[in-house]
């Protein structure tokens, strides 16, 4: 899953992101209610999480309006220290989905997540990915083979479901670096080839078609034909 975490609280966000992203998903941050809208209009995010309280001139609940206004369903979380009913309603009422009082445990953070994207209008969101016999379920974060259970660690998740979403597409090492490394460069190592020769591994070892294919001198493609 990919989410957009608005956040000024930089500790609270650091919290957040290293759960998020241990759970094997991506996750991107905007410190401020101004660029969190320019990110949440522009991009394609499964989930925001949006503090109530924010700097630069638009605050977490104009934010979610604006959004809904323009017509946008991604589901959103609102985070906040405001935990009186009244502001609750407030939250409900300008276009979230669920409401979370600080502090909280990073547990509920997540169970709230996976709860408003399994209800509404989070039909529209896509939580199985399919090519061919092979299925990663969104929210589960479990992979499966023919119906056989897979393994993977949460970088292998990240990289395999990054794929998927590409898939029959050709992907580049720049491509992979930036969305699954948030690598802006090429460090020079060979990480990205490791960790597909390790996918590789899991998801195509003792199958009798290869789905992750090589293309050389370009990148690599999930499809099921070579």
């Amino acid at each position: 899953m990919r989410f957009l975490l608005v956040e000024d609280d930089l500790e609270v966000a650091r919290f957040v992101i290293k759960g998020l992203s241990e759970a094997g998903h991506a996750v991107e941050h905007a410190p401020d209610g101004r660029e969190g809208l320019y990110r949440a209009t522009g991009e394609a995010f499964d989930a925001l999480i949006v503090d109530r309280m924010l700097p630069g001139g638009i605050d977490g609940l104009t934010m979610i309006e604006t959004l809904r206004r323009t017509g946008s369903v991604t589901p959103v979380l609102i985070l906040s220290a405001l935990a009186q009913v009244d502001e609750r309603v407030r939250g409900l009422k300008a276009g979230g989905d669920d409401y979370l009082t600080k502090p909280f445990a990073f547990a509920e953070l997540q169970a709230r997540l996976e709860a408003i994207l399994r209800r509404g209008h989070a039909k529209a969101v896509e939580t199985v990915l399919r090519v061919a016999d092979l299925e990663l379920d969104l929210l589960s974060r479990e992979v499966r083979r023919a119906g056989r259970r897979l393994d993977l660690l949460p970088r292998e998740l990240r990289l395999l479901e990054y794929l998927m979403r590409h898939a029959g597409q050709v992907v580049t090492r720049t491509m992979l670096l930036e969305a699954v490394w948030d690598y802006h460069f090429d460090p020079q190592t060979n990480v990205i080839d490791v960790h597909v020769s390790r996918l590789r591994q899991k998801i195509d070892k003792g199958f009798p078609r290869p789905l992750l294919h090589t293309i050389r001198g370009a990148g690599y493609s999930l499809r099921p034909e070579p």
